[in-house]
C-alpha cells in the first residue's frame, strides 16, 4: 500500500499531481523530487511504480521478497540501498528487525517498508522541518532514513547493555546463580546480539561507499558530493554501535562461561558433600556388619560393656569425621 507520496521543492513540500508519472515529470520540470513510500506492497502494486520510475528487475526482487542483508547497489538509472531498521521489545526483552529498500534516482526516492518497526513518517516529518537539508534533493531522504536507523541501533545496544547487567547480576549472586534457566536466558539473550549484529554489520560498507572514502571509488551516482560528510557521520556513528554490539557479545561469551563454570563448581562442592555425608554413613554400618555377623567366637562379644563401647566408638568416629570434613569445607 501506498503511506505518502510527495513532490519536495527547494526544500519544501508542494501539492503535485497523484499519477506517479506526472509527478515525476513535474518535479523533474521544477529542479525538485518526488518520494514515494510503500508498505509491505504485492507484485500487482509495484509494477506500476516499477514501470514509471524506471526501477531495475533485480532490484524489484529483492524489494518484493525481502530477506535481504544490508547492501548498495547501483544501476544505470537508480541507486537501491537496503536496510535493516532495528526496535527493542521491552514488554519481551527482544530484538526485533524489518526490512526498508530505498531506490534513488535523479529525481525520485521510493521507499519500500517491510515489518512493523521504524515507519517513516516521523523521519519526513523531521526532514520537512530541516529544509536546508531537504534542498540537496532526493540524497537527503537517504540520508535522513539512514540516519534515522542508526540512532535506533544506538538505542537498541543501549537496552541490550541494560539487559546484559541484569544477566550478570543474576549469574554472579549467590542465590539466583544457580537458577535453572539462567543458561537458557543467556543463550536466548545471545541469539538476540547475533540477529542485532546481521543488521548493523553489513550496514557498514554501504556507508563507507555512501561517504566517499578512496579506497572505494570516485563515488556513488546520484548523491550529492556536498552530503558526503552527512554519511561519514552517520558511518562514524554506526562503527560505535557496531564496537558495543562485539563488546556486548565478547562480554554474554565470559558471562556464559563463568555460568557454566559456577555450576560446575558447585556441583563438585554437591558431590564433596555427599561424599561426606556417605563416608559418615559407611562407618558405623561397617562396624554394625561386622557385630552383626551370626558368628560364635567374636572378640569382645560377651564382654559386658561391649555395648557401650561400639556405640561410644561409633559417636567417636562421627564427630571425628564431622569435624574433619567441616573444617576442609566439605560440609
Amino acid at each position: 500500500m501506498i503511506v505518502d507520496c510527495a513532490i519536495y521543492r527547494d526544500g519544501q513540500r508542494v501539492e503535485g499531481p497523484e499519477d506517479f508519472s506526472d509527478a515525476l515529470d513535474e518535479a523533474r520540470a521544477q529542479g525538485g523530487f518526488v518520494w514515494i513510500g510503500l508498505h509491505e506492497p504485492s507484485e500487482n502494486e509495484f509494477d506500476l511504480v516499477t514501470e514509471e520510475f524506471g526501477l531495475h528487475r533485480l532490484a524489484v526482487e529483492d524489494a518484493l521478497k525481502a530477506h535481504q542483508r544490508p547492501k548498495l547497489e547501483v544501476y544505470d538509472d537508480s541507486l537501491f540501498v537496503v536496510l535493516k531498521p532495528a526496535v527493542y521489545e521491552p514488554e519481551s526483552d527482544r530484538v526485533s528487525t524489518g526490512e526498508l529498500m530505498v531506490f534513488l534516482g535523479d529525481a525520485f526516492v521510493v521507499t519500500v517498508r517491510h515489518g512493523e518497526g521504524s515507519p517513516l513518517s516521523a523521519v519526513r516529518k523531521r526532514l520537512e522541518h530541516e529544509p536546508e537539508m531537504l534542498a540537496k534533493g532526493p540524497t537527503s531522504a537517504l540520508y535522513a532514513i539512514a540516519d534515522a536507523t542508526v540512532d535506533h541501533y544506538m538505542e537498541v545496544a543501549t537496552e541490550l547493555q541494560n539487559d546484559l547487567e541484569e544477566l550478570e547480576a543474576e549469574v554472579f549472586s549467590p542465590d539466583v546463580g544457580g537458577g535453572r534457566n539462567t543458561a537458557s536466558r543467556i543463550y536466548t539473550f545471545k541469539r538476540q546480539i547475533l540477529e542485532f549484529r546481521r543488521a548493523t554489520g553489513p550496514l557498514a560498507l554501504p556507508l563507507m561507499r555512501l561517504s566517499g572514502v578512496a579506497q572505494f571509488g570516485s563515488g556513488v551516482p546520484f548523491v550529492d558530493d556536498k552530503a558526503r560528510p552527512f554519511f561519514r557521520d552517520v558511518h562514524d556513528h554506526l562503527t560505535r554501535v557496531n564496537e558495543s554490539v562485539e563488546g556486548l557479545d565478547r562480554l554474554v561469551s565470559d558471562v556464559l562461561n563463568a555460568h557454566l563454570a559456577q555450576m560446575s563448581v558447585r556441583q563438585n562442592d554437591d558431590m564433596r558433600k555427599i561424599s561426606a555425608w556417605a563416608a559418615m554413613a559407611a562407618v558405623p554400618t561397617l562396624i554394625a556388619g561386622v557385630y552383626g555377623m551370626n558368628f560364635d567366637h567374636m572378640p569382645e562379644l560377651h564382654w559386658v560393656v561391649s555395648y557401650p563401647v561400639v556405640i561410644a566408638v561409633m559417636v567417636g568416629l562421627e564427630v571425628f569425621l564431622y569435624r574433619t570434613f567441616k573444617r576442609r569445607g566439605w560440609m
